[in-house]
């Protein structure tokens, strides 16, 4: 029986690849383990590997193409024995923006497999991405198990409801409304799980009141946008799927997260002259150059990650289960690249130095702008900082990055007039504004939180020991 290859799922927020190249043709042998193709994802291009053994029958979606939808059918593997001509012969590419729905699983990957493919099957390398060669069209649904989509009644029009094929057969066997129930797979997909726990009684969503409005209120279509702008007054700059996932998983934050906002300025005197004494005492190898530069945000980095070990109960993740309480502070870190951004994260930041972080951030930052940050070096984190000081922005609001339930944006260090003991000085301040999600910190937690920073980085001694 052949083996059907499908697009993965290589981040929790890839619903659409790009292929960008084939490494191997129709007929050529494939051991478990060999790179078949570099597929672009949002965040970079990866490698991937196979996990079976055969030959390569059909090349289903050709390289160069963008925007496949995970789970989409992409070649078939003729198994040792098997007719190579008849295992592809029936392969065909499925309708555009539809993906395929095979009868079984492929080989070797379950369900789980399909929604969040095992970052070690992977490996980031730098490929220079082919030109977009369609007009940008519609984000497809979001999808973790396969194939299956509907449409839950809202009242006042209808949205989709994301569940496996699966999931849709159980529900219409047993009776039950697939709008109303609560999914728990990848991106809320329904699954069967969930239908199970349906039919004994939970997992219920209550029934739309008539006439209720929408969550949300709709947007323009791009014909409205284009009718108010002269024809030739304008070029189209098709999105790539980095823009795509950014313009999502923002609108998605600032819709479903209850955003607060608390600022406070720090003097950073103190941290200036310790940088600058760091920096001048730093090992230097035999080309002369120093093991280390500490920046201004390392020692933010250093401050949020001990000051959320001073509040632990800042440091968390909402769920509707409950909350996530995080033991390390994994610390993300806003880098600016080309089309969009990239958060890589410092992983237990409290326990490193700060000339640890300092590399290390620097080391993460050269290989985001390259696109070549493995999954693992990017997802998660417990919290993260914006830094636009370097362009001279004194304060500003950022957008909380999910699952976090806080961001820091961090302005720049500049000297202002202060009073002390009566008199005005000069003193160098830094403004910096903490985001907080509401349903899992409170106004006077997120104070308390954000008083601790300003003490670690007000007195960067206390970093040290």
């Amino acid at each position: 029986m052949p083996i059907n290859i499908l697009m993965p799922a290589l981040s929790p927020t890839m619903e659409k690849g790009n292929l960008a190249k084939w490494l191997k043709k129709e007929g050529d042998a494939v051991k478990t383990g060999d790179v078949i193709a570099e597929i672009e994802t949002d965040k970079a291009t990866m490698e991937y590997e196979s996990v079976d053994d055969g030959v390569m029958a059909k090349i289903v979606v050709p390289e160069g193409t963008h925007d496949v939808p995970v789970n989409q059918l992409i070649a078939v593997l003729a198994q040792e024995g098997e007719d190579v001509k008849a295992a592809g012969a029936g392969a065909k590419a499925p309708s555009a923006g539809a993906p395929s729905s095979p009868s079984s699983p492929p080989r070797g990957e379950g369900a789980a497999q399909q929604a969040a493919a095992p970052a070690t099957a992977f490996s980031a390398k730098e490929v220079k991405a082919p030109p977009p060669s369609a007009p940008p069209r519609a984000p497809s649904p979001q999808r973790g198990e396969g194939g299956g989509e509907g449409v839950r009644a809202n009242g006042h029009g209808t949205s989709r409801v994301f569940a496996s094929p699966l999931a849709r057969r159980l529900a219409k066997e047993a009776s039950i409304d697939i709008g109303r129930v609560h999914g728990s797979g990848p991106h809320g997909r329904i699954i069967a799980r969930d239908v199970a726990k349906a039919k004994e009684g939970g997992g219920l969503r209550a029934p739309a009141a008539p006439g209720a409005a929408p969550a949300t209120a709709p947007s323009m279509s791009d014909q409205q946008i284009r009718a108010l702008y002269e024809d030739g007054s304008y070029e189209v700059v098709p999105h790539d799927g980095m823009r795509r996932t950014i313009a999502q998983r923002l609108t998605a934050s600032v819709q479903t997260i209850p955003h607060f906002y608390l600022t406070i300025d720090c003097d950073i005197g103190k941290l200036l002259d310790a940088r600058e004494e760091i920096n001048a005492t730093a090992p230097k190898d035999k080309d002369g150059k120093p093991a280390y530069k500490l920046s201004v945000n390392d020692f933010v980095i250093k401050a949020l990650a001990l000051a959320l070990q001073k509040v632990p109960d800042a440091n968390v993740s909402w769920t509707e289960a409950g909350m996530l309480k995080h033991k390390h502070s994994d610390i993300g870190v806003a880098v600016a690249m080309p089309n969009g951004l990239i958060t890589p994260i410092i992983r237990s930041a409290e326990t490193k130095s700060l000339s640890a972080i300092s590399n290390e951030m620097r080391d993460l930052a050269l290989r985001a702008r390259d696109r070549k940050l493995k999954p693992q070096e990017y997802q998660g984190g417990t919290t993260a900082v914006s830094n636009l000081g370097m362009y001279g922005i004194k304060d500003f609001t950022a957008v909380i990055n999910p699952p976090h339930a806080t961001i820091l944006a961090v302005g720049t260090g500049e000297e202002r007039a202060v009073v002390r003991d009566g008199k005005i000085v000069a003193a160098h301040i830094m403004s910096v504004t903490m985001g907080c999600d509401h349903r899992a910190v409170d106004g006077a937690l997120g104070a308390v939180l954000i008083s601790a920073f300003k003490t670690l980085i007000e007195n960067p001694v206390m970093m040290l020991v």
